[in-house]
């Protein structure tokens, strides 16, 4: 993502932008976006550290295991987790400069479609934030839908 934002220009791409890899080759393009257009490129995926940080005893769910566990599915082994696209995550800059996270913008049934540039895997993890308004404060399970056109 920090390639993305250089490229762009801008936080959250818009409409006609990509995503670029860390070799600044286009590999997601935005071709619609029904939703106000806010959408993370900065935060890191949560793991078992960051729920721990806001007091969660036991495992919990989180995107960094959801990504590894696809990956291993597919028989490839991370190294790292990269920055995600985090779809509809509202983290604001306040005026003070901090970073917080505020409640998503976006409305029930609002899309995004995105043209690959190149072959890829793509995994899409249901943010299971329940400790930060990261889905609102009236969160409720919703259904995930992606095609592949």
């Amino acid at each position: 993502m920090e390639h993305t934002r250089v490229e762009t220009e801008r936080v959250s791409p818009a409409v006609g932008d990509s995503l670029y890899s860390n070799r600044r080759r286009p590999v997601l393009t935005v071709l619609q976006d029904t939703s106000p257009g806010i959408h993370d490129t900065t935060l890191a995926a949560c793991d078992v550290y960051r729920y721990e940080r806001l007091g969660a005893t036991g495992y919990h769910a989180n995107c960094t295991d959801n990504l590894i566990a696809a990956m291993r599915d597919q028989g490839i082994r991370l190294d790292s987790v990269p920055c995600p696209f985090n779809l509809w995550e509202n983290a604001a800059v306040a005026p003070d400069r901090r970073q917080v996270i505020a409640p998503p913008v976006s409305r029930p049934g609002d899309l995004i479609v995105l043209r690959a540039e190149l072959d890829l895997i793509v995994v899409l993890s249901a943010c299971p934030q329940d400790m930060a308004p990261t889905n609102g404060p009236d969160a409720t399970p919703q259904d995930v839908h992606f095609a592949i056109l």
